[in-house]
């Protein structure tokens, strides 16, 4: 990955008339590119593109407001994320105010897909607040993200980004002119977040070993299978580290655990554990969230399938919403409300102090045995 020296302090801010310039193209082309980039010619946007990162510009309607930090607010961004989509439908046809819905369920209700980032938006609003910053809140996917991402770099004095929904070439290009947190894992086992950022994440490795020792030794389950997450999920990669620990702890082949992908997400959760019930039906379902164990329960309550009797059910996240399903859920509780207050407070912080030492902080997690998957087995 190109890394970029970080201009110094004293060294003008470029506007879009050098980036222009540099790409000899009109400011109007910049904006396009920077703004619908699919609308402008390859071979232009890569020029563009390449002066933008030459020249390390941030667009921006406040840019002196943002070179003095002094916009008062601070950005949270979830690109790349179909959880923060919401659901395209028409609005409802209201006659006199009121109107009556057949909303009876036809099989699986999928909860709402947002339920982590919810949490998490949460403690970094309080965060916010406390600190006396406002939070601007950005969501996007496919060739937005970037876009998006550019856009409120100009807007805010700092960002939190969750990992690996963006290039760290554009993380590291919009850290030279303002703090960077990257949220959850990097994806990179015992390595420094890319180019320097501060990083804050949870111990989703010693969580699941955790989970998944009480599942093997304490109940004595060998036939298992991970109800895994997005193939390029930081998270799920370091959860699947502790999953193979505590295989490895017990003297497990690794193999014969199957996966299936879960995607983080209720629908599909459901729609890979009723493909897999199919075939078989395992001893303990491992989920890599509590969103995809509540859809493993679902695939599970339409076969006749008892929980905890027949088939052992675990989640991880902590969502309040596993406390009341039937039954309650077994579960890796990470604080994902303090996830997000640790993430504004890291920003604030280098803010204060743009030469303190980087910050690599994991927040601790707790087991929460339920009845899904009980402290002991009462099914034998």
């Amino acid at each position: 990955m190109a890394r970029h020296p970080v201009r110094a302090a004293g060294d003008r801010t470029p506007t879009v008339y050098d980036v222009a310039d540099r790409a000899s193209v009109s400011i109007a082309t910049v904006s396009r590119v920077l703004r619908t980039p699919d609308a402008v010619r390859e071979a232009t946007r890569e020029r563009v593109l390449d002066a933008v990162r030459d020249l390390g510009y941030v667009p921006s309607g406040n840019a002196r407001a943002l070179a003095g930090r002094k916009t008062g607010v601070i950005g949270l961004c979830f690109p790349g994320h179909d959880a923060l989509e919401e659901e395209d439908r028409p609005a409802p046809e209201l006659t006199d105010g009121v109107r009556v819905v057949d909303d009876r369920r036809r099989g699986a209700a999928p909860q709402s897909p947002n339920l982590y980032f919810d949490e998490v938006l949460r403690g970094a609003e309080v965060e916010a607040w406390r600190r006396g910053f406002a939070l601007m809140v950005a969501a996007g996917r496919g060739p937005a993200r970037d876009v998006i991402v550019n856009d409120i770099a100009g807007r805010v004095d700092g960002l939190a980004v969750l990992a690996r929904t963006v290039s760290d070439d554009l993380l590291v290009h919009v850290a030279r002119r303002l703090p960077v947190v990257l949220l959850a894992d990097a994806a990179r086992t015992g390595a420094e977040p890319p180019d320097g950022l501060d990083h804050v994440s949870v111990d989703n490795a010693a969580g699941m070993q955790a989970l998944v020792t009480h599942v093997v030794e304490r109940l004595g389950v060998r036939d298992l299978v991970y109800v895994a997450g997005p193939a390029d999920s930081p998270d799920d990669a370091e959860r699947q580290r502790g999953l193979f620990a505590a295989l490895d702890a017990a003297g497990l082949d690794r193999a014969v655990v199957e996966h299936v992908r879960g995607d983080f997400r209720r629908d599909t959760g459901d729609a890979a554990v009723a493909d897999l019930l199919g075939r078989r039906v395992p001893r303990a379902l491992v989920c890599a969230n509590d969103q995809s164990a509540l859809g493993a329960l679902d695939a599970l309550r339409r076969r006749g399938l008892r929980v905890p009797d027949d088939v052992y059910v675990t989640g991880f996240d902590g969502l309040d919403v596993g406390r009341f399903t039937e039954p309650p859920l077994t579960t890796v509780a990470q604080p994902m409300a303090e996830l997000g207050r640790a993430a504004v407070r890291a920003v604030v912080d280098r803010l204060a102090d743009p030469g303190a030492p980087l910050l690599s902080s994991r927040l601790p997690v707790q087991v929460l045995l339920r009845e899904s998957c009980p402290p002991v087995d009462t099914s034998m």
